[in-house]
């Protein structure tokens, strides 16, 4: 296992700002929660590694689910999460985002979100993997996403209150002598008296920084997801949570064997509308697989497409949507359809080539039901968190809804709970190993390769020599691509080591030599922390949530 670095060696601080809260991310989660904030009257400094609209919540596609018709209720949209789960959610957890979920949703909707209506002027639901009931809203056919985050990014432009500063990556926690959050350091580009390395100062931290996609080579996040906050927490002390849970997306548009980057998404939706997979022979496969078939949650059907493409020899499956007519693509789909035409496949005529490739992590920064780390002052929300909601397989169209309710309760704690203004502890940030940017591509090709939706004893060791090597190779500098490069290579090491651990396949973990779920001895959670010399301590730990205190 690689020694890991415990703070990224960057220049001292040569500027200081000042704020109640300092919120890290421009998602759902993040634009949420510094509303939240001001709601509280605090004055709030927003961080964005790249423009405020560069993150993963404009790419989602399928929509936000949520009890919103007269037919469904929380308790139904609990049992499907729960069952999704496969054993490892925190109930209450789940409890808190489905009861509170439709409200967080109508909220969205004053705020000036535009959901798509029926005939009747009622919020148009439909239907994903996973789900018993129509439950999924979502606003210009599969761009609610792009919706979400505009209205978002309109309320906070709105508020003075609300600082914004873009191109801005969050390098390391700034703790006081008691080890309470009291603010970050950060490296801006173009910001003129704030360019280069400052401190953000403030008692109140929250990460809202997205995933960590870009540890694998194939990908739907945005080039930006490349695990910071996740590293800034683990760098910290912060207790990290169930990262081994890596959701492999069923249906991403296959482009060939050398594609990488960030992969064109087909949305579960489609399938909720009629479509459905069949392989190179023509056999609707899942019908056998699951009761469900086609919409059965997203590691039953990752898990079944793969076995379907080692027993064909084919680097794919298809998914048939021709059925649907070319209406029901432009009305509902026409970010998709545009996707597929400017590759050469017309949807309401081809098959569409799919396989699963990395979507979304149902891990995290370990936080208990107000959003808490393990640190004082230092919260998490959103994909960066791990609030138990998933478990060991996120329910689709989920996470929106997460970051929306916790980013509320995140904010209540905050003004109920200020913080503590302290003497901050500057990071030395000096003596620590970066991975230089060079090494990117052989992380993600290794990650692919050893600790993709297969894996094995056999695979986890090699990725485990392959990353260690790569640990020792050639020395980066204090950039953004190198800063980024060890986060990633950080991540990689984490997500390999639980995933060695864990000796069952349970929800989007799946081990070729334990195939079989474990509930006498793996029905837990895996919770690593970073040691002071770099080596991970990590421990098991029940399923149930977290339960931090208030610092001060």
């Amino acid at each position: 296992m690689s020694v890991l670095p415990v703070q990224l060696t960057a220049a001292q601080p040569g500027w200081t700002v000042r704020a109640d809260v300092i919120v890290v991310g421009s998602g759902v989660a993040g634009l949420t929660t510094a509303l939240h904030a001001r709601r509280a009257g605090l004055s709030v400094l927003l961080v964005t590694k790249a423009t405020v609209n560069e993150g993963s919540t404009q790419w989602a596609q399928g929509g936000i689910a949520a009890a919103l018709a007269e037919d469904d209720s929380p308790a139904e949209h609990l049992e499907d999460t729960l069952v999704a789960g496969v054993g490892l959610c925190d109930e209450e957890a789940v409890r808190v985002l489905v009861t509170e979920g439709p409200g967080a949703v109508r909220g969205l909707m004053l705020l000036g979100a535009r959901f798509d209506t029926d005939s009747g002027g009622a919020i148009a639901l439909s239907r994903e993997g996973g789900h018993h009931r129509d439950r999924i809203a979502h606003a210009g056919g599969d761009a609610t996403g792009a919706e979400i985050s505009r209205a978002l990014v309109q309320a906070v432009a709105r508020d003075a209150g609300i600082e914004l500063v873009e191109n801005a990556l969050a390098l390391d926690l700034i703790t006081d002598a008691q080890g309470a959050a009291q603010g970050i350091t950060l490296h801006v580009m173009g910001q003129g008296q704030r360019d280069g390395v400052g401190a953000a100062l403030a008692p109140q931290v929250v990460l809202a920084t997205g995933g960590f996609g870009q540890v694998f080579r194939q990908t739907t996040n945005p080039y930006v997801s490349t695990g910071d906050g996740v590293g800034l927490a683990l760098r910290a002390g912060a207790d990290i949570a169930d990262v081994e849970f890596v959701q492999f997306h069923p249906t991403v548009m296959w482009l060939g064997p050398f594609a990488q980057g960030q992969q064109p998404l087909v949305s579960e939706a489609v399938r909720g509308e009629g479509a459905f997979l069949i392989d190179s022979a023509g056999d609707r496969f899942m019908a056998k697989v699951h009761e469900m078939a086609d919409l059965a949650p997203r590691d039953v059907v990752a898990k079944a497409i793969m076995r379907r493409i080692r027993e064909s020899g084919t680097d794919h499956v298809w998914l048939d949507g021709r059925a649907l007519g070319a209406d029901t693509w432009v009305r509902r789909f026409p970010t998709i359809l545009e996707s597929c035409r400017s590759r050469g496949i017309d949807p309401v005529t081809d098959l569409i080539p799919v396989g699963p490739a990395q979507h979304y992590v149902s891990g995290g920064v370990l936080t208990d039901l107000h959003g808490r780390t393990s640190i004082p002052g230092l919260y998490a929300c959103g994909e960066v968190a791990c609030t138990g909601v998933h478990g060991a397989n996120r329910l689709a169209s989920n996470s929106l809804l997460e970051g929306l309710v916790f980013a509320g309760r995140i904010g209540a704690r905050m003004a109920a709970h200020p913080g503590v203004v302290r003497e901050p502890i500057l990071p030395e940030h000096d003596g620590q190993r970066l991975l230089a940017h060079q090494a990117r591509r052989r992380v993600q090709k290794t990650m692919d390769t050893h600790v993709g939706v297969l894996r094995s004893e056999h695979s986890l060791e090699l990725a485990t020599k392959e990353l260690s090597a790569l640990a020792s190779s050639e020395e980066g500098r204090p950039s953004t691509e190198d800063w980024e490069t060890t986060n990633i290579h950080t991540l990689a090491s984490v997500v390999t080591h639980h995933a060695a651990l864990r000796t069952e396949t349970r929800g989007s973990h799946w081990r070729e030599d334990y195939p079989m779920l474990d509930d006498e001895h793996w029905r837990l959670r895996l919770v690593t922390n970073l040691n002071s010399d770099g080596t991970l301590r990590t421990r098991k730990v029940s399923r149930s949530g977290a339960a931090y205190e208030d610092e001060g």
